[in-house]
């Protein structure tokens, strides 16, 4: 485990260092709370030994801290215990209080230290595993069951917090509507199963070129499924010269899968209507985004299909 030790003493901090790595835990000394609280949120430990009487902040108010800033975290907790020489019931109740997790005096017997080492290190391995598994349920949720790709829910949480910080900025975003022509006549002549391979194919496709686009230097572009058949790119901090050919990559990807589609001519493969709106500053609705973007998307499947229209304003 990585122990952060706090405690205003050399003398302590040296004693039970020694202590703690002769049992195999790293150990991160502090000589006060300022230090300790550097050394927290640098790299968050396993566990937290805590001093209560130290100059210029006690341990009770570095533990405040030291929640409040996990609050701000997903899946945040660490143990941490109080180390006094003072064993009293006030002192217990205020570690309590202050966000403590347990409580042992400065000269406990090596036999019950090394039990309740045993005991952290069990809760540290339960923790870690339990914050693998909110991580990966967290991640599971903001994507997409059949294509892999990003979902609605996220786009809109994500594109939400992205124009806060590009309207701040007053940076450029290009949004891109992106339909599979004649989707419903694919079903119907090759079935749900073909179908959803067929997306499957179309999301890759689709997130190859975004992922070219991030890897040139847009960094923050991606992909999600808006519904059905249809996608949305998101493109922010795009130079206007990149996004018409983002733009074209994205349908010309697509075609050149190849995946044969009888019922949509004149063609006879899967095809892209492409619609897309962009804004060399943002500003304004969110909203007003969709609409240009789904405006020029209804263009290109009226025109034709197989297409790009956009707005660029």
């Amino acid at each position: 485990m990585r122990v952060l030790f706090v405690d205003d003493s050399c003398s302590v901090r040296v004693a039970f260092s020694a202590r703690l790595k002769e049992m195999g835990h790293d150990v991160v000394p502090a000589a006060d709370g300022a230090e300790a609280l550097a050394r927290f949120r640098e790299i968050p430990p396993d566990l937290v030994f805590m001093d209560i009487e130290m100059p210029g902040m006690n341990g009770f108010e570095v533990v405040r801290q030291i929640r409040a800033f996990e609050a701000t975290r997903q899946w945040a907790w660490t143990p941490i215990i109080f180390l006094t020489a003072t064993n009293t019931p006030e002192n217990l109740v205020a570690a309590i209080d202050a966000g403590g997790d347990a409580f042992i005096a400065k000269s406990v017997p090596e036999a019950v230290f090394e039990a309740k080492m045993k005991a952290m290190s069990r809760i540290a391995a339960l923790r870690a595993e339990l914050s693998r598994a909110n991580r990966k349920l967290a991640a599971l949720a903001n994507l997409d069951g059949l294509t892999g790709l990003f979902n609605r829910r996220y786009m809109d949480q994500r594109l939400d917090e992205l124009w806060a910080v590009l309207s701040r900025e007053a940076a450029p975003c290009g949004l891109l509507m992106v339909d599979v022509d004649h989707f419903k006549r694919y079903n119907d002549r090759y079935g749900h199963l073909l179908g959803d391979d067929a997306l499957r194919q179309v999301a890759g496709a689709l997130s190859r070129v975004v992922e070219g686009a991030n890897a040139e230097g847009l960094r923050e572009a991606f992909v999600a499924r808006y519904g059905g058949e249809e996608f949305s790119v998101i493109l922010p901090r795009c130079p206007v010269k990149a996004f018409p050919r983002i733009a074209e990559a994205l349908r010309a990807g697509v075609v050149g899968l190849a995946i044969p589609h009888e019922s949509n001519e004149p063609w006879g493969r899967i095809t892209l209507s492409v619609g897309g709106a962009y804004q060399p500053r943002a500003e304004g609705a969110l909203a007003q985004l969709f609409r240009k973007a789904d405006a020029k998307l209804y263009e290109a499947k009226r025109d034709g299909r197989n297409r790009v229209e956009l707005a660029m304003a």
